[in-house]
């Protein structure tokens, strides 16, 4: 047997990502993320089955998200985060003068070094 736990539903072979528990005293079917145990009654159910499941009449059906801290960090999240280590470790530049002000001398006023950057914004001091 596989240690992964599987959906609760006949000829079902999924992986379960839900578990489904019945609350009779409210007349309630809560769907929420996989328990950590497998419980005897409580029902493990696949994405396809979780999100199709349907309550018998006069029930409610409450959905729970998942902890957002349980989720594996997507590829998208990996890339983020890896643009931020780079933008973060690059070193601080001189900001740079407009086009229509290189030939001035005396420099620009208004104009000044950058002293923080975070992300593509600046902070630049006048001098």
């Amino acid at each position: 047997m596989s240690p992964a736990r599987r959906c609760s539903r006949t000829a079902c072979d999924r992986p379960a990502v839900t578990t489904l528990t019945y609350v009779y005293a409210d007349q309630t079917a809560v769907v929420g993320p996989l328990a950590t145990y497998a419980e005897p009654h409580s029902y493990d159910l696949c994405d396809v089955h979780g999100e199709r499941l349907s309550a018998p009449r006069g029930w409610e059906v409450l959905r729970l998200a998942p902890d957002p801290s349980t989720i594996p960090p997507s590829p998208d999240d990996l890339l983020a985060l890896a643009d931020a280590v780079r933008e973060a470790g690059r070193p601080l530049v001189e900001a740079t003068r407009s086009p229509g002000e290189a030939g001035r001398t005396g420099g620009p006023s208004g104009v000044g070094r950058e002293t923080a950057r975070r992300g593509h914004l600046r902070v630049l001091t006048s001098e």
